[in-house]
């Protein structure tokens, strides 16, 4: 289970990485354009991503910055998106490759924002949340590039795995 993790964290920024490369090339316009995604713009929903993770990992880790809003707005320019996004992906991937079967297998406190109560569950299930939530929105992310009338991109996991991630195949 433990270099199950591993790989999502080092698929997460492989996928990340080739997102933003595509990000890179819109024009402002294009990349706050409402396009009907959950969080709107392109840009709103690659920043919801960032907070989110930052959230999570301050929920595992006890550690980072802290949002009280999942729609909060933090970056002002791509660019200041980009290096938020790649600090978190690097931080993930840390955290990953520091865990024990015996955390990941151990339980956990944290408050939701959406509802201030507070939950107890195991770890697993919420990393793994944290991985799925990103496949969720990059979804998004990857229709709204298409939506622009950009080419299509290649996220599929088996694609990391071929490419970059051969020693978990």
């Amino acid at each position: 289970m433990l270099q199950h993790f591993q790989m999502f964290a080092a698929y997460n920024q492989w996928a990340n990485r080739n997102l933003y490369s595509a990000a890179r090339e819109l024009t402002p316009d294009e990349l706050n354009a409402d396009r009907g995604a959950f969080f709107g713009s392109l840009f709103s929903t690659l920043t919801h991503l960032v907070v989110t993770d930052r959230i999570w990992l301050r929920r595992f880790t006890g550690a980072g910055p802290q949002h009280s809003t999942l729609d909060e707005k933090p970056f002002m320019t791509f660019a200041e998106l980009s290096g938020a996004r790649q600090e978190e992906d690097r931080r993930i991937i840390n955290w990953c490759d520091g865990l024990t079967k015996e955390q990941i297998g151990g339980d956990f406190t944290y408050t939701p924002i959406t509802n201030p109560t507070p939950i107890t569950q195991k770890l697993r299930p919420a990393l793994a949340h944290l991985f799925n939530h990103q496949t969720h929105h990059r979804g998004q992310a990857h229709a709204t590039l298409t939506a622009l009338g950009k080419p299509s991109l290649s996220l599929d996991l088996i694609y990391f795995l071929r490419q970059e991630g051969q020693q978990w195949l």
